[in-house]
């Protein structure tokens, strides 16, 4: 069993910027087995998200559906191209079963979530 994180402050909580994303676009990562790349309107901005969910989605379940997004996560290089964020999901500890956390009704993109 994974040892669990360590406990943060509210401060540190408040530091994260939780948003609404809507996916415009989705597609496996062409050098990348797990991997979907996604693009992401956020409102004011649009971001290409890579996630490793390739296994558990396909891409084009995923377009139109509303996700909720660290927005405020430092760019990352993956396989050769930008993450510029990181979606929510929840996973089964054997991740057999991978569940995107999503807005219960439509939102507008780039709204916050608290």
């Amino acid at each position: 069993m994974a040892e669990k994180p360590a406990e943060i402050t509210f401060d540190d909580f408040a530091k994260i910027d939780l948003r609404v994303a809507t996916i415009r676009q989705a597609e496996a990562h062409p050098d990348a087995d797990r991997l979907l790349v996604l693009q992401c309107d956020v409102g004011d901005q649009q971001r290409q998200i890579l996630a490793g969910i390739r296994g558990h989605y396909e891409p084009e379940q995923l377009v139109g559906r509303q996700i909720v997004i660290v927005a405020n996560l430092a760019p990352r290089r993956m396989r050769g191209l930008e993450s510029q964020g990181m979606l929510l999901a929840a996973s089964t500890e054997d991740h057999g079963e991978v569940i995107l956390v999503s807005p219960e009704r439509a939102i507008a993109a780039g709204s916050g979530v608290g």
